[in-house]
């Protein structure tokens, strides 16, 4: 049995963490000098409350222990995991995938590591699809390459709702890759943006997986409207929902919401 592990900058939502089975290791997030374990005792809920009127507070990530990898490796062979493949956010955005690499040396049952290249809900698309594809009968070797051949196909569009922005001036779409974030296109109104976000999600490609995700409070109505938005096209499988939690949200700050999509042939 191929036991499969993820760190918590994936932002897997508890139904696919259920669904397949997945160990998450947190990482440790810094918010105003006080270190938290990101998804145990820092929730997104609670991480977007540091944002309050119009204080922002200081957040460092933290990538987590070789230690912490050994433990989540060793509840996997506990269930009785013969074979553990670990995937995880890309090498040059966190020490993570090094952390993985040192607590797979001597566990006595094959480990693959893999760095998805990909960061956010992107470590969660080659999750999801690599457990797709074990459930389907793939081996460990089969499995590590879909998730390590994905990352190229993900795409993602999202919002960043601001308080105070100005409602005329409309609001920027903006993709995610490493290393960058790029404007690719601009909508007059939000309402207008959960259109064209859904749109290009949509037009992504055939037979797809799409996660949608929001930050805080204030984003769970766009999230909502773009769920729906998308869940109606023929060409979309199936949609799952999550938080962008700390370790993105540090980066992102508060108001965010979209898409991340992938076709799965």
């Amino acid at each position: 049995m191929i036991g499969l592990c993820t760190d918590s900058n994936s932002l897997i939502p508890l139904h696919l963490v259920e669904r397949f089975g997945v160990e998450v290791v947190p990482l440790t997030i810094t918010v105003d000098d006080v270190d938290h374990l990101e998804g145990l005792d820092l929730d997104a809920t609670g991480f977007y409350a540091a944002y309050d009127g119009e204080r922002c507070p200081v957040v460092r990530a933290h990538a987590p222990s070789a230690g912490q990898f050994a433990a989540a490796y060793d509840d996997l062979l506990a269930r009785g995991c013969t074979a553990i493949l670990s995937i995880h956010v890309c090498s040059q955005a966190s020490a993570t995938v090094n952390s993985a690499r040192l607590a797979a040396r001597g566990l006595g049952v094959p480990v693959r590591v893999v760095d998805t290249g990909t960061a956010g809900f992107g470590v969660s698309c080659c999750v999801w699809q690599a457990a797709s594809a074990i459930a389907a009968g793939a081996s460990l070797e089969e499995a590590a390459a879909v998730a390590e051949r994905l990352a190229p196909s993900i795409g993602n569009v999202f919002v960043i709702d601001s308080p105070g922005r100005d409602q005329a001036a409309g609001i920027d779409l903006l993709s995610w890759k490493p290393g960058s974030i790029d404007t690719v296109g601009h909508a007059e109104s939000l309402l207008a943006a959960v259109h064209t976000m859904a749109t290009r999600t949509i037009a992504w490609g055939d037979n797809l997986r799409v996660g949608v995700g929001h930050s805080n409070e204030a984003s769970e109505g766009i999230a909502e409207a773009l769920q729906a938005a998308v869940s109606e096209a023929a060409n979309v499988l199936e949609v799952v929902r999550f938080r962008v939690g700390a370790s993105v949200g540090a980066f992102s700050g508060p108001g965010g919401a979209g898409c991340f999509m992938f076709p799965t042939r």
